[in-house]
């Protein structure tokens, strides 16, 4: 079974029903008691860092899924939930995140659109088994204002080019992130989230 976290920051239902789609047992569930029996744990989310913080603590949230990482259960955050799993972020001030892996979340300066939104190509830079079937080139849905900087490049297993590079898929031990939305993302996203179901099956970390 996989929990998708439902702590109040949005997203949830499309990313519920692509993982249903793809044959996965999915609850959408803000209870830590059942987050913590899960096989895998999704942390989708759209909105502000901050709130989502306040919204994860509140909820008892936060210290389930420091438990659920340290049991070795694969995790997942998308879009938000990827920022959350860092250090730090800029955006309406400085706030803590969950400091699963060390970097920083960084607002997009520059005389160019803002929010990033649209289709735009991975180069793929890390081995992983998330990325089976993902190649260089392929193309996926983007929408976002601010970005991760990892401190250490190897957690970064593919990124894209939107004046600079920008971290599209991170992973370290059983932590994994996707900056864009993989359920929005036609064959590509799907081709993640599968991956991401058959690591929950078969309990296997990079």
């Amino acid at each position: 079974m996989i929990a998708v976290i439902d702590y109040g920051m949005g997203n949830l239902r499309s990313v519920e029903k692509a993982l249903a789609s793809l044959g996965a047992e999915v609850v959408v569930t803000g209870d830590p008691e059942l987050v913590k029996k899960a096989d895998g744990v999704v942390l989708p989310g759209v909105g502000a860092f901050g709130d989502a913080m306040d919204n994860l603590q509140e909820q008892g949230l936060e210290a389930t899924i420091r438990e659920v990482v340290a049991a070795g259960t694969p995790f997942l955050g998308i879009c938000l939930g990827m920022q959350l799993l860092f250090t730090s972020s800029e955006e309406h001030g400085l706030h803590q995140g969950l400091n699963l892996i060390p970097g920083h979340v960084k607002q997009f300066q520059g005389d160019f659109k803002i929010p990033h939104i649209g289709w735009n190509d991975l180069t793929v830079q890390g081995d992983s088994p998330l990325l089976d079937g993902v190649e260089n080139g392929d193309y996926v849905y983007w929408v976002h204002s601010l970005f991760v900087e990892p401190a250490d490049r190897s957690v970064l297993l593919a990124s894209t080019d939107y004046y600079g590079e920008v971290a599209g898929i991170v992973g370290q031990g059983n932590v994994y992130g996707i900056q864009f939305h993989p359920e929005k993302s036609s064959r590509v996203g799907l081709q993640l989230l599968n991956n991401f179901v058959k690591l929950v099956r078969e309990g296997v970390t990079s």
